[in-house]
């Protein structure tokens, strides 16, 4: 039986075309960016050109355009250069941010270096606004304002520009993790008050290893990683050359499909929504999953039994990959802090589903008729 991989929001699979691109650099064209030679030039000019189809696309100048490691490393470098070199002695953050932010914020904290805040949730799972506004009103000091603008394991859509706007009005600086949505929403920086987003090459079909870190130009920061003048002296250690190619050739890719692919994999999630309340009783949905929502994520609870306690494991051995995201699984995974935030329910086992252009309506047949046999 062919393996049913629904796991999308972890990682995706490697395009052709990207790997395509990203063939030359591995073979022909492998001179080190840095050396002035011709074959390093080659490197240099693909690194160069790289930056000018991301920063068109994301609607941002080549300059405020980084090349990282990954969405991780870019959250702790904002985060981080926001202390530091930015003068915040305060960070604003939700508790059901991805753990690059909140493992760092809470690591300051500890530090002594500052204080910290959480806004409060909505029953949705949303931001509420409006405590948002007032612990910027109150703040005593200056603040970093870092909220994700979609949750990776229930898919809530942040109004990125709603905030832009607040932390505009208390000249507070604004990071927001944009990795499940940078290659997935059309994201224009040229209209929307942000100071730093980040992007993770792997979520939209392109190689894992590489990422984006967008620092607006009305900012001045100094480097993470020391030791070298690379990333026009922002980030030291010889350039990831073939990942920065296929991140570019990717984003390229899904920005020009965004259209068909988008409304295709929205039919998938509302099609499982559908087949999932037919088919299995007592069966309900984490977030805003009709509303301000992902496409690409489905968070679902599953009525607690004794079946379906070890459901990943079931799925498993059916060869059907997702991912959990319950409050209290069995073993060393400790389960989600997104989801015992937000829904604290003992009587339930959640399943993050996520989807891709690469999945059919039979495998998510296939899924639910197998779901139900488990339950």
């Amino acid at each position: 039986m062919d393996r049913i991989y629904l796991d999308n929001a972890a990682t995706t699979s490697l395009d052709k075309e990207v790997l395509d691109s990203m063939m030359p650099y591995l073979t022909t064209h492998f001179g080190n960016p840095s050396s002035i030679y011709s074959y390093g030039r080659e490197s240099r000019l693909g690194v160069e050109n790289a930056r000018k189809t991301v920063a068109k696309i994301l609607k941002a100048k080549p300059s405020e355009i980084f090349f990282t490691s990954g969405g991780t490393e870019s959250s702790n470098t904002a985060i981080t250069a926001s202390i530091k070199d930015l003068g915040c002695k305060h960070i604003i953050t939700s508790p059901i941010e991805h753990h690059a932010t909140l493992h760092t914020v809470e690591y300051l904290q500890k530090s002594g270096v500052v204080t910290l805040s959480y806004v409060k949730l909505l029953p949705t799972g949303h931001i509420d606004l409006a405590d948002l506004e007032n612990l910027l009103a109150t703040a005593k000091e200056k603040t970093l304002v870092t909220l994700m603008h979609a949750n990776n394991e229930i898919g809530n859509v942040l109004d990125i520009h709603q905030v832009g706007e607040l932390c505009k009005k208390y000249q507070a600086i604004f990071h927001s993790d944009t990795v499940q949505t940078v290659g997935h929403f059309p994201i224009d920086l040229s209209n929307t008050y942000v100071h730093f987003i980040n992007g993770a090459g792997h979520k939209f079909h392109g190689p894992k290893g590489v990422g984006l870190l967008y620092i607006n130009e009305n900012i001045k920061i100094k480097p993470l990683v020391h030791g070298g003048s690379q990333e026009r002296n922002m980030r030291a250690g010889t350039e990831n050359l073939y990942g920065i190619i296929g991140f570019a050739k990717a984003l390229e890719l899904a920005t020009n499909n965004y259209e068909t692919e988008s409304n295709y994999i929205v039919g998938l999630k509302n099609y499982m929504i559908e087949q999932l309340q037919k088919e299995i009783e007592g069966v309900s949905f984490n977030g805003d999953y009709l509303g301000k929502s992902l496409y690409t994520v489905l968070s679902v609870n599953f009525p607690k039994t004794a079946k379906s306690e070890m459901i990943l494991f079931n799925l498993d051995i059916h060869n059907i990959c997702t991912s959990g995201g319950s409050a209290c699984s069995s073993g060393a995974d400790v389960g989600s802090h997104v989801i015992s935030t937000i829904n604290t329910n003992p009587a339930i086992v959640t399943v993050r589903f996520s989807f891709s252009k690469l999945n059919t309506k039979q495998e998510i047949d296939t899924v639910v008729q197998t779901l139900k046999s488990i339950i």
